[in-house]
């Protein structure tokens, strides 16, 4: 997979995130939010043969803090480790701007995002920002090893 950087209106992160909407409310989300790009994140396209099957992004949280957010894989190309890919694609980048701490939010109707997300290091922490009170969030938390130079 090719991980490329994209602007917020990209029409095939727009069309990406629409599909998330979509599974995340048949998934018990609830009705899906209408995708609204934001200049302060940083937006992550995974490309397969010239196509766009996976999404990801992140934002400046508290000082050395980022919030990964938008990952999502097209159903047809899960379980080849896309996901994986692009969690330390964020990563590396937060890191790479003096952010080691990456928080993330997902739903406790997400057993395969709860378990990927605690397979690849990140830990449960109580809920964060506008989260709080929200019962079916479950936030976690990684901590980052610092860039040698």
């Amino acid at each position: 997979m090719q991980i490329e950087s994209r602007p917020a209106l990209d029409p095939e992160l727009a069309a990406l995130v629409t599909a998330q909407q979509r599974e995340l409310a048949e998934a018990g989300a609830g009705p899906g939010k209408i995708f609204e790009p934001h200049d302060d994140v940083e937006y992550l396209i995974g490309v397969v043969n010239s196509r766009a099957v996976a999404c990801a992004a992140w934002r400046a949280l508290d000082e050395g803090v980022a919030e990964l957010m938008r990952m999502y894989v097209r159903p047809a190309h899960r379980g080849r480790g896309l996901a994986r890919q692009l969690i330390v694609a964020v990563e590396e980048e937060a890191l790479a701007v003096g952010r080691p701490v990456i928080r993330l939010e997902t739903g406790t109707y997400l057993p395969s995002a709860i378990a990927l997300y605690q397979s690849s290091g990140y830990r449960q922490i109580p809920a964060f920002g506008g989260y709080r009170g929200n019962p079916t969030s479950i936030c976690f938390e990684k901590k980052l090893p610092a860039l040698v130079q």
